[in-house]
């Protein structure tokens, strides 16, 4: 089978020739340590620095030649794409406050994380915040028939028409969108979880305005020749989800089920990326995705406990615990690849992957352990009398 047959059948839950793999997210030290050179993707503060120096050029072509080397490299079979900074993109430089505090021009604070080098916002400036309106909201919806979903002609989806041409007759081609969460707002955090319980009204229309955003931007999604979808939201935390089940019933789940079928009207596979504990809407999830990927065995989401309760009807990807491949070793790696591909990869519907992403801290090592188990173990029939 070619890689994208491969996945093609494990989305509809046949036994392809060996399980797929795949993943969403892959930080510039996993292309720097298989491919042997160094990498302007996904690199953090240095990607950053790149593009306040206005080389968005170099960067977008540099994400062109190594995503899809490394796919090869680690013969995976989905190649995950996204729209890139327009042609011309040039990013005023931050303040630099110290060796790692910077500021933009509103006011609100930033520090470069000293584990994964990203540039993260840690105080907002909350001077002249105005909520929304009900009525503000409901102009912003009425505009959005008026306003274009989206050329796909545009040089911002340039790494996206690289993808499809370079590599759609081989692999599952996959675009990363934007999705919706649970709809809070305020000046703080603390605020914005609390509006869900004292702001109802504002929330849902906030909901709406995000749901009818994404059910109008598919066809333009469908209009680039990908294969699928995957909305990047989390529900949850390690220890539940970050609002009540009752609140994504009402607020969230009837515009998720809205988009997916949008999408599956246009052709597209629906692929859910959601991290943290999900167990009290799992059967809104198996409902309205093709897959959910990450599944994070760390917070409670044990993919054998999963395909028993939605494995008929929901493709499971994921497998390999993200913490181990930043810091375990081989056997941890072996040991999590004889765990999901034992109970969730017979019958189809799984592709291996991490819990959550090919991180900053994952090792060579722990990846090319996963890649042979891949590829001695994950050879249909499944049987377990192989992994030794």
């Amino acid at each position: 089978m070619l890689p994208r047959e491969r996945v093609f059948a494990a989305l509809e839950h046949r036994e392809p020739d060996r399980i797929p793999w795949g993943e969403h997210s892959i930080d510039y030290n996993v292309y720097e340590d298989i491919l042997g050179r160094e990498t302007l993707v996904q690199a953090k503060m240095r990607q950053t620095q790149a593009y306040w120096d206005g080389r968005r050029d170099e960067i977008v072509e540099c994400t062109k030649r190594d995503r899809l080397d490394l796919v090869r490299a680690l013969e995976m079979d989905i190649v995950f794409c996204s729209g890139v900074p327009p042609k011309g993109y040039h990013p005023k430089p931050m303040e630099k406050l110290d060796e790692s505090t910077y500021r933009d021009d509103h006011g609100h604070l930033y520090h470069v994380s000293a584990t994964t080098h990203d540039l993260m916002p840690f105080k907002r400036n909350t001077e002249g915040y105005r909520p929304p309106t009900i009525e503000g909201i409901q102009a912003a919806i009425d505009r959005l028939a008026e306003e274009p979903a989206g050329d796909p002609n545009d040089s911002s989806w340039e790494f996206v028409h690289h993808c499809v041409r370079e590599m759609k007759d081989t692999h599952f081609i996959m675009v990363t969108v934007g999705d919706l969460g649970f709809p809070g707002f305020g000046p703080t955090e603390e605020d914005q979880w609390m509006s869900l319980v004292l702001e109802p009204e504002i929330c849902r229309k906030l909901a709406e305005l995000q749901g009818r955003r994404m059910i109008r931007d598919v066809k333009l999604y469908a209009q680039l020749g990908v294969d699928g979808i995957m909305p990047c939201g989390d529900l949850g935390s390690s220890t539940g989800l970050l609002a009540s089940p009752e609140i994504y019933r009402d607020m969230v789940y009837p515009w998720h089920k809205a988009h997916v079928a949008e999408a599956h009207r246009h052709g597209l596979k629906v692929l859910k990326h959601c991290c943290g504990h999900t167990w009290p809407i799992i059967e809104e999830l198996a409902e309205v995705y093709d897959a959910y990927e990450a599944i994070q065995e760390s917070g409670g989401m044990d993919i054998r406990k999963l395909k028993e309760r939605v494995g008929d009807h929901l493709c499971l990807w994921g497998g390999i615990w993200h913490e181990h491949l930043v810091l375990g070793t081989p056997d941890d790696i072996r040991n999590d690849a004889r765990y999901a591909f034992r109970y969730a990869a017979p019958g189809g519907g799984y592709i291996m992957g991490s819990t959550h992403s090919l991180a900053v801290g994952a090792s060579r090592e722990n990846i090319l352990t996963m890649k042979q188990c891949r590829d001695e173990w994950g050879v249909y029939p499944i049987d377990p009398k192989r992994f030794v």
